[in-house]
């Protein structure tokens, strides 16, 4: 899975790989920091003029019909179509609805699980090597120039979640709310992402149903108090819960903003800053109503020979995660924050569209939020 693991990083740094299928050879490029060059040259090198593969979620934003069996879909692009128009297609809060569109190919499905696996903007040009072009090509990848992946190893990569765990450092780090605390630090594979697992108290000592919580990392909330959401709070009270009852494990998953990370985060709070909610935003960006996966979480309570917890949350997504994953959830215990002017229709969308159980802090307050519909975009 190296290969895989190197064309995340290539793309990451806005350069182009191939996908090798049996039948063809596919030039992807990352869309981000595209221009009219990049057009240009995507044709030239391929003999083709390339595609933009983008999600069904976006496309369901610019008003085109879905496709019923695939995840992804191709949009022709002309040849002198203009990367700012390309770009808006992909990701603009209003752009024209596209004339055309067909189900993507494996390869093009494939090529935006790795643009998330990057943390980019779900989104792609793609180009088919033509006959008269691939000698060219392939001299490039002979060159080291061009990175080549099999689509099956994508595929693989990405469909049964090869991403390992190691667990690399840890230490004693005394906290404000729980002074007995050790920080144990996990680096996944392909050393992207560091998750910690923070253990309150002595082990020794934990309940048999290990109390824990699961956190994706909000750098905005934990870090710096920001007032758009509840993270922060929700951080520190479930530390001082969790020693409260004799100790247990939080776990900081390296998931920033459901799964889209922190650039696309903040392009989504852009969005809502023009009236949608968290999860229309999320969706004109080519995401769905959360991206993150939990098989980072149960490798970590595997590591730490966890089995059995109360799990402290307001999302059913997670005790579904951790069940299906062989981790037994004897009970729930609710975390909430404080409920305030800028993260009111945050919460309330998490409650109304995602079904977070969040109904005693809304009701608390008598207010729910009204969210401008998605079809408006179109």
């Amino acid at each position: 899975m190296r290969q895989v693991e190197r064309a995340i990083f290539d793309v990451r740094r806005g350069l182009p790989i191939v996908l090798r299928t049996p039948q063809d050879d596919v030039v992807i490029q990352p869309l981000e920091g595209i221009d009219d060059e990049t057009l240009t040259s995507l044709a030239a090198l391929t003999g083709h003029a390339p595609g933009l593969v983008i999600t069904e979620h976006r496309l369901a934003c610019l008003g085109a019909p879905a496709h019923e069996v695939s995840h992804a879909v191709h949009l022709p692009l002309s040849a002198d179509q203009r990367a700012g128009d390309v770009v808006a297609w992909a990701m603009a809060a209003e752009a024209e609805t596209p004339e055309a569109s067909q189900p993507a190919t494996p390869a093009e499905t494939a090529a935006l699980g790795l643009m998330r696996r990057g943390l980019l903007v779900p989104a792609a040009l793609s180009a088919t090597v033509a006959p008269s072009r691939r000698e060219a090509v392939n001299a490039l990848i002979a060159d080291g120039t061009l990175l080549v992946v099999s689509l099956e190893d994508v595929q693989r990569y990405d469909e049964g979640d090869m991403t390992s765990l190691k667990r690399i450092s840890e230490a004693e780090i005394p906290l404000a709310e729980a002074d007995r605390t050790r920080f144990v630090l996990f680096r996944e594979s392909d050393g992207l992402r560091e998750h910690l697992a923070v253990l309150v108290g002595d082990p020794a000592q934990w309940a048999d149903a290990v109390p824990t919580r699961l956190h994706s990392a909000c750098l905005t909330g934990d870090l710096f108090g920001s007032l758009r959401c509840d993270c922060g709070e929700q951080l520190r009270g479930s530390v001082a819960a969790i020693a409260e009852r004799g100790g247990g494990i939080l776990l900081y998953l390296a998931q920033e903003g459901r799964g889209i990370g922190l650039a696309n985060k903040l392009r989504a709070y852009h969005l809502q800053d023009d009236g949608l909610d968290t999860v229309d935003a999320d969706q004109v960006l080519g995401f769905g109503d959360d991206e993150r996966r939990y098989h980072v979480a149960l490798q970590m309570l595997e590591a730490l020979a966890v089995t059995r917890i109360e799990l402290l949350t307001n999302n059913p997504g997670k005790i579904d995660a951790m069940s299906r994953g062989g981790v037994e959830v004897v009970g729930r215990q609710a975390c909430y924050g404080k409920l305030n002017e800028h993260n009111r229709r945050y919460l309330s969308a998490k409650a109304e569209r995602a079904g977070h159980w969040l109904n005693d802090v809304l009701e608390r307050d008598g207010t729910h939020a009204t969210r401008r519909d998605i079809s408006s975009l179109k």
